[in-house]
């Protein structure tokens, strides 16, 4: 879910501790990863990114139809729709099984936004490290939204998704760091990142966390995945808000280039 000046992006996202972890249900267990954050935004711009914006700091998905018991991509409802305040999206499968995003949003003086964001459900197998991966992409994604609806909100984007070789698996969150120079970087360093194919992109670093980096320009986010972490290759992830983006062509300069970091 669901991100200040340049030196405290880090800090747009206010986490509040994980609730109890859970109870049985079903085949599998509950779970509920709850936060609360605070963004530079207005509701309704929040809104439309949860509802019609997600490509421009998640991925790309259709909207949902927009009232309650309309229908949500991959064969969910709505459960709630108050727009811009109260919105909650659920999948509902076999044995117990269901997913559920809730969003509570709520205007601040100042032009702020203050929001609750519960993501709920079930996780069938691997409990601990499901949980523990989904806690952290959380933070990640929150904090990417924020950041979107800051900078870049309302602007189409163009969504690239690129993976790393296998031979990421084995430490390549690191490797990727070493090979692009960001090593020992900080929320609110300027970096220059070098990829063949690419002109030289001009860096703000606006996210550091042990499997997680985030990278921005004036016209792009990059997010860094260190899947490797939960048991998947590494990914690069650029969010594309210039008018004359070629999402094609930064796709296969970042593939190749993860290629010969991984080869």
């Amino acid at each position: 879910m669901s991100e200040s000046s340049e030196s405290s992006d880090a800090d747009a996202v206010d986490a509040v501790d994980d609730p109890g972890r859970s109870s049985t249900a079903g085949a599998g267990r509950e779970f509920a990863i709850e936060r609360e954050l605070e963004v530079e935004a207005s509701p309704q711009d929040y809104w439309d990114a949860v509802t019609s914006g997600n490509a421009g700091w998640l991925w790309p998905t259709p909207a949902p139809e927009p009232r309650v018991g309309g229908a949500v991509a991959g064969g969910g409802t709505v459960c709630a729709w108050e727009p811009p305040h109260h919105l909650v999206l659920r999948h509902d499968g076999p044995d117990g099984w269901f997913n559920q995003l809730e969003h509570i949003v709520e205007a601040r003086d100042g032009g702020t936004t203050w929001v609750r964001y519960v993501h709920s459900g079930v996780f069938v197998d691997d409990w601990d490290n499901q949980y523990d991966g989904a806690a952290a992409h959380t933070d990640f994604y929150l904090h990417t939204l924020a950041q979107y609806v800051r900078d870049y909100t309302g602007r189409p984007a163009a969504w690239v998704n690129v993976d790393a070789p296998a031979a990421s698996l084995a430490g390549g969150f690191a490797v990727l760091r070493r090979a692009a120079g960001l090593t020992d970087v900080r929320p609110g360093d300027r970096a220059t990142l070098t990829v063949a194919g690419l002109a030289p992109l001009e860096v703000v670093v606006d996210y550091v966390a042990p499997h997680f980096l985030g990278l921005h320009t004036a016209d792009a986010m990059f997010r860094v995945f260190g899947r490797d972490a939960f048991g998947a290759p590494v990914a690069v992830v650029a969010h594309l808000f210039a008018a004359d983006a070629d999402p094609g062509a930064v796709e296969g300069a970042l593939r190749t280039w993860l290629g010969e970091i991984f080869a």
